[in-house]
């Protein structure tokens, strides 16, 4: 059984070698139908929508600690429980689960680089049908520093400390594609498409630290300065949150909410 505590963002060729061996909590966040046709041997399946609120037009809200008490609690999770997560869009929706799992203050968490499609690419083996755990009873009390608001950004507009990072595509952010009442970005924003982090030749798979380290830095996205997230409705971000994390930033906040809060209000600033 592996000893070492595995990397968070975990090749698949070592969740391979771990199946049957590692007492690690696979989830799969694929839709019911793909996760049945085929998945990674021993994961359950978890519906993205149990992970996010909504107040429309606010999407992507963090859920109650009630409801994910109970979404956690049906999973089988356990505070000692390392969750291995992934899905077949590029990891956001994996992403998200690790996120909220940090933000209740669970951080035994590996995202499976590359998901579903590097996993089926690469001919690992498959189970079909479902499969579940016992389940337990998982206490949600922690909202830690993982997680901010539209009043904690608009009082750091203008502190050199904080960068702002917009992980919608180069349409959303400078307002030519509009998906909410107002369109552009908040003030101050970078823009850095989600998509760039992955390696589009290489089974989704994550691009090579240097070269992420690199894209990032040229942005002004660097360890010393406190990264806040946001896309739409922190799911594309939540995919950068991890990628932040697994570069070493240790200063990460996640926006819920995100654009379709600050982009449906009449008095957020906007460029």
């Amino acid at each position: 059984m592996p000893t070492s505590t595995p990397p968070l963002i975990l090749p698949p060729e070592l969740l391979e070698k771990s199946l049957g061996n590692a007492p690690w909590l696979i989830v799969d966040l694929c839709k019911p139908d793909v996760y049945n046709q085929a998945h990674v041997p021993g994961a359950v399946h978890l519906d993205y929508a149990q992970l996010v609120g909504a107040r429309p037009p606010v999407m992507g809200l963090l859920p109650d600690a009630g409801h994910l008490s109970a979404v956690f609690s049906k999973l089988g999770l356990t505070p000692d429980t390392h969750v291995v997560a992934y899905d077949d869009e590029g990891g956001g929706r994996a992403s998200r689960l690790l996120w909220t799992l940090e933000v209740v203050g669970h951080r035994h968490t590996s995202l499976l680089d590359g998901g579903r499609p590097a996993w089926l690419a690469e001919r690992r083996p498959t189970q079909a049908g479902q499969e579940s755990r016992a389940a337990s009873h998982y206490s949600v009390t922690d909202r830690g520093t993982a997680v901010t608001d539209m009043a904690y950004i608009r009082a750091h507009l203008e502190d050199p400390a904080v960068v702002l990072v917009d992980t919608r595509s180069p349409l959303e952010y400078s307002g030519q594609k509009r998906l909410a009442e107002r369109g552009g970005h908040i003030p101050g924003a970078v823009n850095f498409d989600w998509i760039n982090a992955i390696d589009l030749q290489n089974n989704l798979r994550l691009k090579p630290t240097d070269e992420l380290q690199q894209q990032l830095a040229g942005l002004g996205i660097t360890q010393d300065k406190e990264a806040i997230v946001y896309c739409q409705t922190h799911h594309r971000s939540a995919h950068t949150y991890i990628v932040l994390k697994s570069l070493g930033f240790t200063k990460i906040k996640g926006y819920p909410g995100s654009w379709s809060e600050w982009g449906n209000q009449r008095d957020t600033p906007i460029e």
